[in-house]
């Protein structure tokens, strides 16, 4: 399941992620991406796992793919906070092959997430 998380500055969105995701799971994150992509110009994107990459069906990796597809030279900043080293590891590397900033960020971290995804810090 994903949910959005709300309060969070308006220069951003994020979204929380728990149990097995499904691609109809996603209509909400791209509702709410667009929303934000129409009013910024830009994508400040936060996910929140509290769940494993494998929780995720095939069809969510496959909207997670057009999310990022559809948006790509829209992406500015956008950050994973997670338990995993893997998942944080592979967000941070993700930085050096795709447009925008990308950082991994430990479950502690989720404020420091918040206010760089938002660019209150660089």
């Amino acid at each position: 399941m994903i949910t959005q998380i709300p309060n969070l500055p308006s220069n951003m969105v994020g979204f929380h992620s728990s149990g097995e995701v499904t691609k109809d799971d996603f209509d909400i994150v791209k509702q709410k991406v667009a929303e934000l992509v129409d009013k910024t110009g830009k994508l400040n994107y936060l996910l929140f796992l509290d769940n494993s990459p494998k929780d995720f069906t095939a069809g969510a990796w496959l909207q997670d793919a057009l999310l990022g597809i559809n948006n790509i030279t829209k992406w500015n900043r956008a950050a994973i906070v997670s338990d995993s080293e893997t998942v944080i590891k592979f967000t941070d590397t993700f930085s050096k092959v795709m447009p925008g900033e990308y950082r991994g960020f430990h479950k502690p971290e989720y404020q420091k997430a918040i206010d760089w995804v938002s660019e209150k810090t660089a």
